[in-house]
């Protein structure tokens, strides 16, 4: 760790931190809630002002992130063929299912939001672009792990926080390998409230031209309308349009 660059470090800190308030904060309570003196904060600021990636309301001297670091992700993401080839497919799937649409991207033992189109129903499923989870307590992480290895499987899970959300939280490694000789035999996975209570997710992986593991998509919703016979119909919908997306990405298998 003797590499980090102290004042980039506590940057970046201070855009993770406000990140956390749509409201903004006040420099006051921002130091005290990264612990460093005000003169401080107030100088990396007034540099994150200049480039943009902060702004202060003139009116409650509140300091607020702007959007320019979801610019420069975007930029990383429109150059993914993932992201643009599935978004027409997830707009069908949307308007088949009328629940909520999920494309996720794997980043080492999370799996990351991309894309996400919402339903018109009025109970919403609280998720973002650019939100992260765990592979283990998801669907699509689970549709992905199903892809891999035996033992990049154990690596995730060895280096995954393993806690249980809800009751039915898969928490077995033994467990897990069960279910995921399931989702290899169905072609889909299914995270039964074991992320959130009351929710239901379908998922199915999407493949690359070189048969490698794109991303994945899920079908989301409360289960008073997910319910459980509706899974094999939203099932055979999803893994036709994973399909379809995994096709024009060039995999022939």
């Amino acid at each position: 760790m003797s590499d980090i660059v102290q004042s980039v470090d506590r940057t970046l800190t201070i855009l993770e931190v406000l990140s956390d308030y749509e409201e903004g904060l006040g420099i006051t309570e921002l130091s005290a809630k990264i612990k460093l003196h005000k003169s401080t904060v107030h100088r990396l600021l007034s540099t994150l002002i200049h480039k943009g990636y902060v702004y202060q309301d003139p009116n409650s001297n509140k300091y607020h992130i702007t959007i320019k670091l979801f610019e420069l992700g975007n930029k990383r993401i429109e150059t993914m063929d993932i992201f643009s080839v599935a978004k027409p497919y997830l707009k069908e799937l949307r308007n088949e299912t009328n629940e909520v649409i999920h494309l996720v991207i794997r980043d080492g033992n999370e799996i990351v939001y991309i894309d996400k189109m919402e339903s018109d129903n009025t109970i919403r499923m609280v998720s973002r672009i650019g939100r992260r989870s765990s592979m283990y307590c998801t669907a699509v992480g689970k549709a992905i792990m199903s892809y891999l290895p035996q033992e990049e499987i154990k690596k995730i899970w060895e280096s995954s926080d393993i806690k249980k959300y809800t009751e039915y939280t898969i928490t077995s490694f033994e467990d897990m390998e069960t279910e995921l000789r399931k989702v290899r035999q169905q072609g889909y996975a299914i995270d039964e409230q074991e992320n959130e209570l009351g929710v239901r997710c379908i998922g199915s992986a999407v493949l690359n031209h070189t048969g490698e593991i794109a991303g994945a998509i899920s079908i989301s919703g409360p289960t008073i309308r997910v319910t459980k016979d509706k899974v094999e119909p939203f099932s055979k919908l999803l893994i036709q349009y994973c399909g379809l997306i995994s096709k024009e990405l060039g995999y022939r298998g």
